[in-house]
């Protein structure tokens, strides 16, 4: 078991920022139960109870103490594909509604901090997506395309353009997405749950959900103490931490592990060359990394993981690897924090909205873009489950497919992420 250090993410929970967490009571009734209180299932309690219905909220550990407070907070709009291909695989009405509303989830999230006057520290000047190779950087050309002729403010960058924004070495070019921003991800959670409590959202931290049933038109979640909450409705929000509790739900997605790193707090004289432009960046590798500039002007940087739990330091070394090559100026720099958290990854690398049955519905899958795809999504959800009209939900709800030969899946994506690494270094 990892200890305790490389669980804790550079960001800090201000304890007065927290919702009480409400125990639950003995006999318990509600409109929606919500398994998991990350960002997706905070906002969907929120605008479920601003809709009038009642919500508990059902969280294992603490809330943030999931990858929704584990991550490096880069708010991304869009999908992994672009919007042409979106168009190609749901057709053309189901395509477009699910491009406006990839294109929509960071104005999602920066507007609901600024109408709701969160306390979430935030900055929203883009997003660069880095080319490190020809290939790479005429995809990205083809994506500025298609997003600039829906309207997006975005334009590529050339070997100059992306030296001069991010001060890295290494990239031939890339695309600056102005839609896109970074945020503290671990206040943005508390806040969707302090919103939440003022709505009438009753939060249970320490509360592990061990079995679902249907029962008399109701459905029976019961916790690890015994306690019982009936509802209407049940949403598992619980992405890469999902387990047996729907049957083959975990085995639709590989879990896999995000690494990050944080060094010490830089100079102004380190931070004239260490992205002076203040925007995040995701390179094109095949492992990639993304970075930013962090809490008290630290470097944040962060990547795919070993897949068992990490031992010691050194299995951050990789990270420190990427980071010397794109700085090499760091060299003697300490690294101050290392931490790692659980991502979902789905075969067609979508977001799958799944219900296996009337009333039950589970989400998985981010690949990359969860801070403004889960936020966003919470809105659409508690539509569905205030109306039933599944038109309120961008994706199809689709049935739940494990994945063939799932116990071999993550034998196979380890050795594929050693075997594409190995790739990127010859591309350097």
């Amino acid at each position: 078991m990892a200890s305790a250090p490389f669980f804790a993410p550079i960001w800090q929970a201000a304890e007065a920022r927290r919702a009480a967490s409400v125990p639950i009571e003995n006999s318990e009734t509600v409109d929606l139960a919500i398994i998991g209180g990350g960002l997706l299932g905070l906002s969907t309690a929120l605008h479920a109870a601003r809709s009038g219905q009642s919500v508990r909220v059902l969280e294992a550990r603490r809330l943030g103490e999931g990858a929704s407070g584990l991550n490096g907070g880069q708010v991304i709009p869009g999908l992994k594909y672009d919007p042409e291909t979106l168009l190609d695989m749901f057709g053309y009405e189901r395509g477009k509604a699910l491009v406006e509303f990839a294109g929509s989830t960071a104005d999602e999230v920066f507007d609901l901090i600024r109408d709701e006057k969160l306390d979430v520290p935030h900055v929203r000047n883009g997003w660069i997506q880095a080319a490190h190779t020809e290939t790479a950087l005429a995809a990205a050309a083809k994506r500025d395309q298609q997003w600039r002729a829906r309207g997006a403010n975005a334009e590529m960058l050339d070997a100059v353009g992306i030296a001069r924004l991010t001060g890295a070495r290494g990239y031939l070019g890339g695309w600056l997405d102005r839609r896109a921003g970074t945020v503290d991800p671990l206040a943005l959670t508390l806040e969707l749950a302090r919103l939440g409590a003022a709505a009438g959202v009753r939060i249970a931290e320490q509360a592990q959900v061990v079995s679902l049933r249907r029962d008399n038109g109701l459905w029976e979640v019961r916790t690890a103490d015994d306690k019982t909450v009936r509802a209407k409705a049940v949403l598992a929000a619980t992405n890469a931490y999902s387990d047996g509790l729907i049957p083959g739900l975990a085995q639709t997605i590989v879990p896999l592990h995000s690494f990050q790193i944080a060094t010490a707090p830089l100079s102004a004289a380190q931070l004239e060359n260490i992205m002076p432009g203040g925007q995040p960046v995701s390179d094109s590798r095949r492992i990639l990394v993304y970075y930013r500039r962090g809490p008290d002007n630290r470097l944040m940087l962060g990547g795919r993981g070993r897949m068992a739990l990490p031992k010691g330091p050194q299995d951050w070394a990789h990270l420190e690897r990427a980071m010397l090559r794109l700085y090499p100026q760091l060299a003697g720099v300490p690294i101050e924090k290392r931490w790692f958290g659980r991502v979902a990854m789905t075969p067609d690398h979508l977001p799958h909205v799944h219900e296996p049955e009337k009333g039950l519905v589970a989400v998985v899958g981010c690949q990359g873009r969860g801070v403004g795809l889960m936020t966003a999504l919470g809105e659409r959800l508690a539509g569905y489950f205030a109306s039933g009209d599944a038109r309120t939900i961008p994706f199809p709800l689709t049935p739940i497919q494990p994945i063939p030969f799932h116990a071999f899946r993550q034998v196979g994506v380890a050795a594929a992420i050693t075997w594409y690494r190995l790739l990127d270094a010859f591309e350097r």
